[in-house]
């Protein structure tokens, strides 16, 4: 009898254990409803930027945690492209040779986001292959922080608010394309 309940114990204790592990449920990855969003961000770097980028997307009420990596990378696509624009614009109007240069710097980091990063991302959400899809993510995240980084000397980092976010929800979709390995 002491054995049977000393092994019903120690099965219950195992189970809690691999259950309090898991980053993501089964039925969390393949379920959607309204917690999806809220589950999925608690689960990101920057909750508020997860849910506000998600749920200003209609697909986002019906999606999974895939569904949601999509929503996120062309969310992340929109804002790359927006912030490049801005750049672009700039450069044409600087004077300053040292933001001139960081801002010429800067274009080649968000062309790389959005010529590669965004889409080696995009495709490998597609494509069910998670791990493509995280590289390409936290390359977007380091892409941006290079070029923050080029403003260190510069008194007014003109793009500093869209960098950020660029930088932010990189980490959010790396981590929401996490869950999906």
């Amino acid at each position: 009898m002491n054995n049977t309940i000393s092994f019903a114990l120690l099965h219950l204790a195992f189970c809690f254990t691999l259950v309090s592990f898991t980053p993501i449920s089964a039925l969390e990855l393949h379920g959607t409803g309204a917690n999806m969003v809220e589950t999925t961000c608690q689960k990101t770097p920057f909750y508020n930027l997860c849910v506000s980028a998600l749920k200003s997307d209609p697909r986002s009420s019906g999606a999974n945690v895939a569904g949601l990596a999509q929503i996120g990378t062309d969310k992340l696509k929109a804002k790359a492209t927006a912030t490049l624009r801005q750049i672009t614009a700039l450069l044409k109007v600087a004077k300053d040779p040292k933001l001139k240069m960081a801002l010429r710097d800067c274009a080649d980091y968000y062309n790389a986001i959005v010529k590669y990063d965004i889409p080696v991302a995009v495709e490998a959400v597609t494509k069910g292959d998670p791990k493509f899809g995280v590289e390409g993510a936290t390359d977007a995240a380091n892409e941006a922080d290079a070029c923050g980084r080029g403003f260190k000397n510069e008194p007014k980092f003109p793009i500093y608010a869209s960098n950020k976010v660029v930088h932010d929800l990189s980490a959010v979709v790396a981590s929401i394309v996490q869950l999906l390995l």
